[in-house]
Order: C-alpha cells, then structure tokens, then sequence
C-alpha cells in the first residue's frame, strides 16, 4: 500500500463504517501509522475476514502513532441525515487523536471540514495503509457494539447482519416493530 507524502507531515488516514444499516451509529476512526511500519495483510476492511480484521485491530491499536474512534447515534443520523452524521464522527474520532496530524487523508470524495488540510480519496481505504487501518479500527468497533446490542435486543438477529437491511432484519422489524437504536429516517424508506 502507499505512504503518504513525508513532506505532509503527521497524516491521519480517516474512514468509517456502518453507513448503510438501518440500525445502530456510524463509526469513524482516525489512525496515525509510523512511517516505518504497516501491518502484514492490511486491507480495505471489507475485503477482510472478521478473524484478520480482529488480530489487524489489536495489532495497529498496540502500535499505531495515535488512533481514535468515535461515533454519532441513531438519533444524531435521524437528525442530521447520515452523510452529516458521518461527518460529525470523523470530526469526533480527529479530535480524539493526542498527536494532533497536520494533513488527513480520508476514504470518500466528500470532504467532512475536518480544519486542517485534507485530501479525499476515493477507494482510498484499498490504496492508503493509513486509510485501510482506519477501516479495519471503524469496522470492528462498530461490530463489536452491534454484538452488545444483540444481547440487550436478540430478537433482531443483530449478531448476524450488525443492523445492515437483510431478510431476517425485516422480518423482525415486521414481527417487533423497531427498537431504540433503529434509524427511524431509514425505516421510512426501507423496503424488504
């Protein structure tokens, strides 16, 4: 995967996850990596297994320069609409850095107005390690709540699909009706 420029300075790769579900927040994560290290078998977080994603996790938040994860809730992305609320996470998961960055590259071609220099990167997750670790530490993270909120909600399968929009979903919002951490401005749309 690519470095970013040295000239750059202290660079953040930026991205999220759970942008699509119909329950549940948005996750972003900032990470700053060090120059001379990037993780064996680091990826777009889709493209990896969710043992891969896990031992990535541990391993870039052991040794990463900084990393922050943030979210913004249901009720934010019901607020806001989720593309806003995407962006108040990463805004939130930059702020959370102790080591201040000096640029971010961020996955996407929308620009979150992060208040230092950025550079939006489409697919940037599969081309930048800062990037691609951002994806893995947003994924799990967002998985790993979903997982607690399967054990306070079991009858929506949330282990299973993280609150993405999949059969058995709709059929449990069919048969319970939705429950707090559901995105009341996606279920006005959604369509099994």
């Amino acid at each position: 995967m690519l470095k970013p420029e040295t000239e750059l300075g202290i660079v953040c790769g930026i991205d999220e996850a759970g942008r699509g579900p119909l329950a549940g927040p948005v996750c972003a994560a900032a990470v700053i990596l060090p120059p001379d290290w990037e993780p064996a078998g680091l990826n777009d977080s889709k493209k990896l297994t969710p043992a891969q994603r896990d031992a990535l996790y541990d391993e870039i938040t052991a040794k990463a320069a900084g990393w922050s994860v943030a979210f913004a809730s249901e009720a934010e992305i019901d607020e806001v609409n989720i593309l806003r609320a995407t962006f108040l996470a990463m805004r939130r998961a930059l702020a959370g850095l102790e080591t201040k960055p000096d640029f971010a590259l961020v996955d996407g071609n929308r620009d979150p107005g992060l208040g230092i220099p950025t550079r939006c990167e489409v697919k940037g997750d599969a081309r930048y390690a800062c990037i691609a670790a951002a994806s893995v530490l947003a994924k799990v993270s967002r998985d790993r709540l979903m997982e607690e909120m399967d054990r306070i909600y079991p009858q929506y399968g949330f282990l299973r699909h993280k609150g993405y929009p999949t059969k058995a979903h709709y059929e449990a919002l069919a048969q319970f009706g939705p429950c707090p951490i559901h995105r009341r401005s996606f279920l006005k749309k959604a369509h099994p």
